[in-house]
């Protein structure tokens, strides 16, 4: 009886990590289910209300540390709904407030060790895009009735092109889910997987790993910027697509 030969060479699973795991054990996840996501997602939704809510309860004239923060979140996220999607866009400053910091913290929790990261998943970052689309497509049709349709028409450019142009923006229009949300889980799922690519090649060599360890430092820093921007650019984007909704006329 031949047996059983181990695994050779180097075993590196970097995509292991984004497995959707149930909390309490089993292997069939329902959609009730508390799974690995649930959990890092609930403490995402945790720390903003710890840094919006029980933060900045007190309000005082000298903010303390974390009310500086709140107030400097605040500050940056009102003034690029303005910036972007005009004085109109304000009202709808609440909801963009929340996606930007929810995207925040769960990025950046997502880069503690042994932790999951939650916006690496297409189906959350989807749901997310999702809502956005509808409630801007919402929005625009309630505020502008057959008028938002001529968000597809460009006036300005020549008549010969516009329909060509107008089955351009259709089509583009309603891509802008796919882009906005695989933007974000992309660029969370590629960096995370190189982490622990290099975080392999550092297990494997031991106490020569210094490239591997080197390499590892380097990408977490840019991962941590990366983490703020592509939460920005989330959010930036959904200040371009309510102004579209807002102000359709070309």
């Amino acid at each position: 009886m031949a047996s059983e030969e181990a695994p050779s060479g180097l075993q590196i699973h970097p995509m292991d990590q984004f497995v959707v795991k149930p909390l309490f054990g089993g292997d069939t996840i329902y959609w009730y289910t508390p799974t690995n996501v649930t959990l890092w997602m609930a403490l995402a939704v945790l720390c903003v209300v710890l840094l919006l809510v029980i933060g900045t309860r007190g309000r005082a004239i000298v903010p303390s540390r974390i009310q500086s923060v709140a107030e400097l979140a605040y500050g940056f996220v009102y003034k690029m709904v303005e910036d972007v999607s005009g004085k109109d866009g304000l009202k709808y400053f609440p909801y963009i407030m929340t996606l930007f910091i929810f995207i925040v913290f769960a990025n950046f929790l997502g880069l503690i060790p042994t932790s999951f990261a939650t916006t690496s998943h297409i189906a959350v970052t989807a749901t997310m895009a999702m809502a956005v689309f509808l409630a801007i497509t919402i929005l625009g049709i309630v505020k502008h009735g057959v008028g938002f349709l001529s968000i597809f028409w460009i006036s300005a450019a020549p008549l010969a092109l516009r329909p060509v142009l107008a089955l351009i923006e259709v089509i583009s229009y309603f891509v802008r889910p796919v882009s906005h949300s695989i933007r974000l889980a992309g660029n969370m799922m590629a960096g995370h997987a190189v982490i622990k690519v290099f975080a392999g090649f550092a297990g494997v060599l031991g106490v020569g790993a210094v490239a591997p360890v080197a390499a590892i430092a380097s990408i977490y820093a840019l991962e941590t910027l990366v983490a703020f921007i592509q939460a920005y650019v989330f959010a930036i984007l959904t200040c371009v697509y309510l102004r579209d909704a807002l102000h359709p006329h070309h």
